[in-house]
C-alpha cells in the first residue's frame, strides 16, 4: 500500500464525525428548512437515520476486501479494464468532491468575515495546509482530527449552550402543517450532502488497526455527526423562525449572533466559524488525499505524493471556475447534486456489491 499509516478505531469515528458535520453545518439548516419549513428537524432526524443505513452499505462493501481500497476491489471485482474505469471515476467524483468543498471554505469566509479579501487568496492559503494533510498521510490527518476534536467540542458547546435563552418552541409549530412530503423532500438534502458524501471512506477502512470494528466505528461516527447537524437545525428553527431559516444560506451563523446573556457573553459567531472551518479541512483533505491514492493505485504508481501540487493547482482554478457565486451553487445543489451524488454514492457501491455477492467473492 502506498501509505503504510495507521489509525484506530478512534481515529477512525472522529474523522467520520468532522467529515459529516464539514460543510453541510454551514447549507443543511437552509436547504432543509426550505422544503420542510418549521418540520426540518424531523426531516433531519430521519435523514440521520437513512443516513445510518447507507454506512450499513458501506460497511458491507468496503470489508469485502478489508485490506484493499475501494478503487482496488473494484478491478477485483468487475475485471480490468471496467474496474479501472470505474476506478478512475470514484477518483474524479473525490476530486471534484474536494474542490466544491475548498470553494464552500472561500465564499464562507469571504461573504461573512473576509468580504475585502479576494478569494483566490483564501483559495490558496487553504489548499497549502490541505495539501500538507494528503502528503503527510491518513494517519497524520487522524491525529490532527484527535488532538483538535476537544477544541472542536468546546467551540460547539460556547455556540449551542449560548443560545439556549433565546429558543421559542412555539416557532415549531404547527406540526405537520403541509404534510407528510415536505418532511419526506426533506430528507433529500441531508442524504445527498452529507451521506452520500461519505464513501469516500472505502478509501480509508483498509488503514484501520481493527477491519473487526469498522461498522461500530462508522455507526458511531456517522450519528455523532448526524446529531451535531441536527442541534443547529433546531436552534435556527426556534431562534430565528423557518422563513429567516430557508432565506439564509449561512443560517447556523447567523443564528450565534443572536446569543446575547447579560450582556458580556455575546459576539461569539466567529466561534461557529471556528468549527465550521474545522471540519471543512478536514473533509476536504480526505477527499483531496482519497482523489491522490486512488489515481496512485489505478495506474500503479510507486508514490501519490507527487501528484498532489500539480492537482493542486488544477483544483484553485476548479474551485474558482465551478460556479459564479453562492446562488448558483445553492441551485445545483437543489436542483443536480442528489441523482449526481446518488451514482458515485448509492449505485456504483450497490453494483459491486452485488456483482461481488453474485461471483460469490464475498460470503456473509
Amino acid at each position: 500500500m502506498l501509505d503504510n499509516g495507521k489509525i484506530s478505531s478512534k481515529q477512525f469515528a472522529l474523522l467520520v464525525t468532522v467529515f459529516t458535520i464539514g460543510s453541510s453545518i454551514l447549507y443543511i439548516p437552509s436547504f432543509i428548512a426550505s422544503e420542510a419549513k418549521q418540520d426540518a428537524w424531523l426531516s433531519s432526524i430521519m435523514g440521520v437515520a437513512l443516513g445510518l443505513l447507507i454506512i450499513s452499505l458501506y460497511h458491507r462493501v468496503g470489508t469485502m476486501f478489508p485490506n484493499m481500497t475501494l478503487v482496488q476491489y473494484s478491478e477485483k471485482i468487475l475485471g480490468k479494464w471496467f474496474g479501472k474505469l470505474l476506478s478512475v471515476l470514484f477518483c474524479i467524483h473525490f476530486y471534484l468532491l474536494s474542490g466544491l468543498v475548498l470553494r464552500n471554505i472561500g465564499d464562507y469566509l469571504i461573504t461573512l468575515l473576509l468580504p475585502q479579501t479576494p478569494i483566490q487568496a483564501v483559495h490558496i492559503l487553504s489548499l497549502c495546509i490541505i495539501i500538507m494533510g494528503a502528503r503527510l498521510g491518513i494517519e497524520t490527518v487522524a491525529r490532527m482530527a484527535e488532538l483538535l476534536f476537544p477544541i472542536l467540542i468546546l467551540f460547539y458547546l460556547m455556540a449551542m449552550i449560548g443560545l439556549i435563552p433565546e429558543v421559542e418552541l412555539i416557532k415549531l409549530q404547527p406540526v405537520f402543517e403541509n404534510g407528510f412530503k415536505p418532511i419526506l423532500r426533506g430528507i433529500i438534502p441531508y442524504v445527498g450532502s452529507p451521506s452520500l458524501e461519505l464513501v469516500v471512506f472505502l478509501m480509508i477502512i483498509p488503514f484501520m488497526n481493527r477491519t473487526d470494528s469498522v461498522k461500530k466505528s462508522f455507526l458511531t461516527g456517522g450519528l455523532m455527526g448526524g446529531i451535531s447537524l441536527t442541534i443547529p437545525l433546531f436552534y435556527c428553527l426556534t431562534v430565528l423562525g423557518p422563513e429567516l431559516t430557508a432565506a439564509n444560506t449561512f443560517a447556523s451563523f447567523t443564528v450565534t449572533k443572536k446569543i446575547n446573556i447579560g450582556d458580556f457573553y455575546q459576539r461569539i459567531d466567529v466561534v461557529i466559524a471556528g468549527v465550521a472551518f474545522i471540519c471543512v479541512y478536514f473533509k476536504a483533505t480526505l477527499c483531496f488525499y482519497a482523489s491522490l491514492l486512488g489515481l496512485a493505485q489505478t495506474f500503479h504508481l510507486k508514490d501519490y505524493r507527487f501528484l498532489s501540487y500539480p492537482m493542486g493547482m488544477i483544483l484553485i482554478v476548479f474551485s474558482i471556475v465551478a460556479y459564479p457565486n453562492s446562488s448558483y451553487a445553492a441551485s445545483f445543489f437543489k436542483d443536480t447534486w442528489m441523482p449526481y451524488a446518488a451514482t458515485f454514492g448509492l449505485f456504483l457501491p450497490l453494483l459491486l456489491w452485488v456483482v461481488a455477492a453474485v461471483r460469490k467473492k464475498y460470503v456473509q
